[in-house]
């Protein structure tokens, strides 16, 4: 069991010792709507986790109640993710179309209580008619149907009788709540649409609200567990339960924080802008953060389930780290794969002063791995050597192979170069070498002091191999879309050479190429013909480097449990303000629970607002880059203002600079406090639009790629977003995306 005691198991524990429940049972319960990411993977670990904590079950079931975006591949890609991580569900999977005989009568049910009622008020006249976070609502004239009344259209909605939008039935609660998502919430809406499993027998279809707090209770679920946009939901879940008076135990809800991880974006909609734009190559892209993705890329189900485990269970949003992601591949896989050797970058060595042919013994693992193997290294006179190991000029302290220093080959020889041989163009094309005999690893008598050992592979027998070297997809923490790209996060090797015990004794799918990183032989496109290896993970976070403040490395923390993860829940003005948020500024739940539960943070969101009515925008900004520095400064320490944040985005929504430009100028004001509009003109950072301009870099990317544009021309339409790419990347991020689409588009069509 989880020694950890998360707010979560407290609530199981109590339950139980309670007697509330006598047997744990919890659910997965996604919409088969899109592939599941690294954020379904922590849910999965949650909800089974549970369960098999307290020796209860989980169900996993299909939230299948939108038939227009659903479909079956996304089942069994859901299914396939739960078996990968090793957990199995009770009995078959389960729909919760196969309850909707039995959510039909609870409707009628409600109904014959006076309950629900048919309402005929079109769209916007219900928005209206909802009222404000100050004003109370106004109840439907619909409402005054009778009973009889309502039972009849219900069913004529349902015998599909109605035109989509016609009529819809609302539950009869509050139009004064406060918590405005009870005020009438719609129970069913009418689709004409085919449904993957119930086909055409309805032409209703229960809403979210209603359907998944019944399919808990049918299923005998005890504990919902949802993610926290799902907080003021948790009203009309008890009000339908309760209502309806049904027969004990019935399940309770309960909130935790989604996954959120950076640089990345896990949004099902950018998620497939991505694969659709050609930004990727599918939903298993290695960059992706999709389960299909991360296991192509090599990550184990353990190193998904220690990260999941090591990120704890909250009840407040915040934003993980990926380093602490790629640091739990890495342990795992440091006790258990084998340590091989590849040459990634060759560079010819001739041994001048060595004939004959030898193998080398070498053992797959170090010493402080307690597994076995080893292996036979062919050793000849010729061997490549990586040209990154050698340097004609080096600086003070390189310490591979240079004129006038020595080096070991790793479990062979001393060698000392002789001659540098170059080309025409005046590059190394190949070393002349000496051995010194008597410097054999295990054996060496030499008398040679070296300080490095580097990895060769011997040129006759050595296995030619193609590599693809993953980095992160964005190049900005709080990646929003496409111009956050980072063009360099794919790297394609196809004149690497590994030992030819790789290939042929096949010790393993995934390696440690010493001195490298952790590969893992692509289980598509990899054949012994033509092999194929992902880079997972570098030995080290080669990113560190780059971030503001040094930080030391993730195995040297201790292991950081959130422990005490139970959060107030929101008080009468905090729902005030989230209501006004999500109805009148239309932000996202999780955006309008960071500024309702901080008054520093919607103080300072709203007092932007007075300058600028973008609503969305600035929220994005207060909420990822203000909040970042409200972090570690008092508001009254910040070199920016309100009004600066308002200006700064005018300019994104005039299209004058893009929103990736728009980060580069919030850094410059948060360092000098420079106004935005000085930074921007300064800096030449202006928004390229001009057609005049932008057509001919377009013409230059598309010389500079005849096959790309005949494989678009011939019909490979994913290409767009590669050729909107490479303009975006040699304007700099300057061009509009927007114009640059259209006009790539267009050139393209000619």
């Amino acid at each position: 069991m989880n020694k950890s005691k998360d707010f979560l198991r407290r609530v199981v524990e109590d339950d139980l010792k309670s007697n509330k429940y006598q047997k744990i049972v919890t659910r997965f319960p996604p919409e088969p709507n899109g592939f599941p990411h690294i954020g379904h993977a922590k849910s999965i670990t949650i909800n089974f986790g549970i369960a098999k904590d307290y020796n209860g079950d989980c169900n996993l079931r299909m939230d299948d109640t939108n038939p227009t975006t659903e479909d079956t591949k996304y089942v069994e890609a859901l299914k396939d993710a739960v078996k990968w991580l090793g957990f199995e569900w009770k009995d078959n999977v389960r729909f919760t179309s196969d309850y909707f005989h039995q959510i039909y009568n609870y409707a009628i049910e409600l109904i014959k209580m006076n309950k629900a009622y048919v309402d005929s008020t079109n769209e916007k006249e219900m928005r209206e008619l909802r009222g404000t976070l100050t004003e109370a609502g106004v109840r439907s004239k619909y409402a005054n149907r009778t009973i009889q009344e309502n039972l009849n259209l219900f069913e004529r909605m349902k015998n599909g009788e109605f035109q989509e939008g016609e009529h819809v039935l609302r539950a009869k609660i509050d139009m004064s709540a406060s918590n405005m998502k009870m005020r009438d919430p719609l129970l069913y809406r009418i689709r004409h649409t085919h449904h993957f499993r119930a086909k055409d027998e309805w032409a209703i279809y229960p809403m979210y609200d209603f359907a998944h707090c019944l399919s808990d209770y049918i299923e005998g679920v005890s504990h919902s567990l949802c993610t926290l946009e799902f907080e003021n939901n948790r009203d009309i879940y008890n009000w339908v339960l309760d209502t309806l008076n049904l027969k004990p135990p019935r399940p309770y809800q309960y909130e935790f924080a989604r996954l959120n991880i950076n640089y990345t974006v896990m949004s099902k909609r950018k998620l497939l802008e991505l694969v659709q734009n050609g930004i990727v190559n599918g939903w298993d892209d290695p960059r992706m953060p999709t389960i299909a993705g991360l296991r192509r890329r090599g990550y184990t189900p353990e190193s998904i389930l220690n990260f999941c485990d090591s990120i704890g269970i909250s009840k407040a949003n915040s934003m993980v780290d990926i380093a602490q992601l790629e640091f739990s591949i890495r342990d795992d896989l440091n006790p258990k794969v084998p340590r091989v050797m590849s040459v990634l970058n060759p560079l010819k060595v001739t041994i001048i002063n060595y004939d004959g042919f030898e193998e080398i013994d070498a053992p797959y693992y170090p010493h402080d791995v307690p597994k076995e193997g080893d292996r036979k290294l062919p050793f000849s006179k010729e061997i490549y050597i990586d040209k990154n190991d050698f340097m004609e000029n080096p600086p003070k302290g390189y310490f591979r192979l240079t004129p006038n220093q020595s080096v070991r080959l790793k479990y062979a020889y001393i060698i000392t170069c002789k001659e540098i041989i170059k080309d025409d163009n005046g590059d190394i094309i190949e070393l002349k070498v000496e051995y010194h005999p008597n410097s054999k690893s295990g054996a060496d008598k030499s008398g040679i002091k070296v300080k490095s050992a580097i990895q060769w592979v011997e040129i006759n027998m050595a296995k030619r191999v193609e590599i693809r070297v993953y980095d992160r997809l964005f190049l900005n923490e709080t990646a929003e879309g496409i111009e956050d790209i980072n063009p360099n996060s794919l790297k394609i090797i196809k004149n690497a050479f590994i030992e030819p015990a790789v290939i042929i004794d096949k010790p393993d799918v995934r390696f440690q190429f010493e001195r490298e990183g952790y590969f893992y032989a692509d289980p598509i496109d990899y054949s012994d013909e033509a092999p194929l290896f992902n880079k997972i993970v570098g030995l080290k976070d080669s990113w560190s480097n780059k971030k503001k403040s040094p930080q030391k490395p993730l195995k040297s923390e201790p292991k950081k449990v959130q422990i005490d993860g139970e959060v107030v829940p929101m008080n009468e003005d905090e729902k005030i303000v989230f209501n006004k948020y999500i109805n009148k500024f239309k932000l996202n739940s999780e955006v309008a629970n960071t500024l309702a539960r901080d008054k520093k943070l919607s103080n300072f969101y709203e007092e932007a607002l007075k300058t600028l009515n973008s609503p969305i925008t600035i929220a994005n900004i207060v909420t990822n880059d203000v909040a970042r520095e409200l972090k570690q400064k008092e508001i009254t320490e910040l070199k920016f203002s309100a009004k600066d944040i308002a200006e700064l985005i005018k300019m994104v929504d005039d299209e004058l600079i893009s929103t990736k430009i728009a980060k580069q100028v919030f850094e410059e004001m948060s360092k000098s406090g420079e106004n935005p509009k000085q930074i921007v003109e300064s800096k030449g950072l202006v928004q390229i639009s001009d057609p005049d301009i932008i057509l001919p870099i377009i013409d230059e990317v598309i010389a500079k790629n005849p096959d790309n544009v005949e494989k678009f021309r011939a019909g490979n339409s994913k290409l767009l977003g590669f050729f909107v790419g490479q303009v975006l990347k040699a304007t700099k991020g300057k061009g509009n995306p927007k114009i640059v689409n259209k006009l790539v588009a267009q050139e393209l069509s000619k």
